[in-house]
């Protein structure tokens, strides 16, 4: 093992490390707003809405990630006719693969909400938004919060995929610092340490917050 490789390399491999971060904060951002709003059509009235939320839970969900990046990369703009960024494509593929994972969060989190306490709030007078303002949402956050923490780990490690259309992310710059040194085990090494450095804080966070809600019952 000559670790001398990843110490002349540090700058890059840095570089990739907040391409990772910066590509995770966005998409789970974008996937918790887009899951948010797929989650909480499927409790309407219109059956269209239902069936479109399915539609898009389902779609995302049992398409790998791998595919819809790079459908979305190379044929989405063919289809459309307009020039897509590989950075765009990147945030769309992740956003939507992952919005479909939190709206089925969130939708289990509602749904586990006893009904009386809705049907309570109807008899208050309350609308429908204030219902899931006021009672239903901020009980249900607090159930969905570790499936939440683990779901975005899953998308932090998801990220690994932007190098396949060369968002230089870290296992794009574990690449190609490979190409020039022959050094691949030692660099994927590092990037294997790196990702653990970052993921194992949220995965005791959630294992944290797993505990709590058992004691919280």
């Amino acid at each position: 093992m000559d670790l001398s490789v990843v110490y002349n390399n540090a700058a890059l491999l840095w570089y990739g490390v907040v391409y990772t971060l910066y590509y995770t904060l966005i998409t789970v951002t974008g996937g918790l707003v887009l899951g948010l709003i797929v989650g909480l059509i499927q409790f309407s009235r219109s059956k269209i809405l239902i069936f479109l939320g399915w539609l898009f839970v389902e779609f995302f969900r049992n398409i790998p990630l791998l595919v819809i990046l790079l459908w979305t990369y190379y044929a989405l703009p063919i289809f459309l006719g307009i020039d897509i960024d590989k950075g765009l494509a990147g945030f769309l593929a992740l956003t939507c693969y992952g919005g479909a994972f939190y709206g089925e969060i969130i939708r289990a989190g509602i749904q586990s909400i006893e009904v009386g306490q809705s049907d309570a709030a109807v008899a208050l007078g309350m609308s429908y938004g204030q219902r899931m303002r006021r009672i239903i949402l901020p009980q249900a956050f607090r159930r969905m919060i570790p499936p939440l923490v683990g779901q975005s780990i899953m998308q932090m490690k998801n990220t690994s995929l932007l190098s396949t259309i060369t968002i230089p992310d870290l296992l794009y710059q574990a690449g190609y610092i490979s190409s020039f040194t022959y050094k691949p085990m030692e660099v994927y090494t590092a990037v294997g340490l790196l990702f653990l450095v970052m993921l194992v804080p949220l995965t005791v966070l959630s294992r944290m917050l797993e505990r709590h809600k058992s004691v919280a019952k």
